[in-house]
């Protein structure tokens, strides 16, 4: 496996770090401020996960090789309190940390993923679509907009996707490595096999979109065997982005999570 880091990452608050977020695909750091912002004065960190944000980019994708990279930054902090939060690929990256280094983390939530594989044929033909848009597409955020709406007709995931737009002196680009990305997407989706590690003990709380399809029901008996101590709860009205569709119901399920365990 090939060596990633130092990550880029944002921390908000004051005084020792008390919750670290992982964002999901296409994201960056910066997708968890209005969540970390209502948790001031308590301390978080917002991780620029490998080949997103201003993280290093490299010619391939591994969720043990992003595992690792987060681990380090944990490693780091040098607490034993750590709530380690990650949605979608995010929650990946955060249950196989919990997994591999489970002392580093005091508790896990792990948002609308699963250890599962989550095929998404739409996602594809989305990463497509952006992977070959002519360059004039992207000369303005306007425009890159424009060329988004036939294959992502949701404003939502539009906004989402170009809170990763930036605009360069030769034109516009993004904020994560499109092309690998793009290529090894169907590893991003798949669940890897974390090897012969003990599961993780410590408590975990999982939050579901009430309108998302991304924790089947076959997954559960996975979940409970990798992760025994966790709880299952299911936010209404919520899609994928749980935390963006329902902010004040995330926000209370973490902190009540976070209390529970003091």
């Amino acid at each position: 496996m090939t060596a990633v880091g130092p990550l880029h990452t944002t921390a908000l608050g004051s005084g020792p770090t008390r919750h670290v977020f992982c964002h999901g695909l296409f994201g960056q750091g910066r997708n968890w401020r209005s969540v970390a912002r209502r948790l001031e004065p308590a301390a978080s960190l917002l991780v620029d996960l490998p080949n997103h944000g201003r993280s290093p980019w490299s010619d391939h994708f591994s969720h043990c090789d992003m595992a690792r990279a987060v681990a380090a930054e944990l490693a780091g902090l040098g607490s034993d309190d750590i709530t380690l939060v990650g949605h979608s690929m995010g929650g990946k990256t955060a249950m196989l940390t919990a997994l591999a280094q489970p002392t580093l983390v005091r508790r896990l939530v792990v948002v609308d993923a699963a250890p599962w594989p989550t095929p998404d044929p739409g996602l594809a033909r989305l990463a497509q679509t952006m992977l070959r848009l002519d360059p004039a597409a992207l000369s303005s955020r306007q425009r890159a907009d424009q060329a988004l709406t036939a294959v992502a007709p949701d404003p939502r995931t539009r906004q989402f996707l170009l809170a990763g737009y930036r605009q360069r002196p030769t034109g516009g680009g993004w904020r994560f490595n499109l092309p690998v990305l793009a290529r090894d997407l169907d590893q991003i989706m798949d669940w890897p096999d974390p090897g012969p590690l003990p599961p993780y003990l410590g408590p975990v709380l999982w939050l579901a979109g009430g309108d998302s399809d991304h924790i089947p029901p076959q997954s559960h008996a996975r979940m409970g065997q990798l992760f025994p101590r966790h709880r299952l709860q299911v936010i209404p009205a919520a899609g994928h982005w749980v935390h963006t569709d329902q902010p004040e119901a995330f926000l209370k399920a973490l902190t009540d999570f976070v209390a529970a365990d003091q």
